[in-house]
């Protein structure tokens, strides 16, 4: 049991480094910078689903209460994590985009600052909502 615990440890770090040999190797092939970005984007969606499967299998061939109780929680963590990172990213995507547009208005117009700011606050929400829904799926656990 302990060389297949080991394995299925090893299995994703394998995949991970060859996916970079194999990206680095089709650029320096003459591939484009966009298709090779694809590849490890579709590589690390490969390993995560690994990742993610594999938990589950064992639990559920246990039959173990306690085993499908840690791995909902653990899933739960996850889901939290997932809620707030993208939450966070896409926050820095309005904010990234909005903030030099109200800059530039309230440069030409110095009364717009304050339409212009509602605009960015509302691209900081999009961050505070990924924080609460994470709060209250963990919240949810206990």
């Amino acid at each position: 049991m302990f060389v297949f615990n080991l394995f299925m440890l090893a299995l994703p770090v394998v995949f991970l480094f060859a996916s970079v040999v194999i990206a680095v190797k089709a650029f320096e092939k003459g591939k484009s910078r966009k298709k090779t970005v694809l590849m490890q984007l579709a590589s690390f969606a490969a390993v995560f689903a690994i990742c993610m499967v594999c938990p589950f299998v064992a639990s559920a061939a246990t039959e173990d209460p306690a085993a499908t109780s840690a791995a909902a929680s653990g899933m739960a963590y996850i889901g939290a994590a997932i809620a707030t990172g993208l939450s966070c990213i896409g926050g820095g995507i309005a904010v990234g985009n909005a903030a030099p547009a109200a800059i530039g208005a309230t440069s030409e117009d110095p009364k717009a600052f304050g339409k212009a700011i509602i605009f960015v606050a509302l691209g900081e929400g999009i961050a505070l909502y990924g924080m609460l829904i994470s709060i209250m799926i963990i919240s949810s656990i206990g």
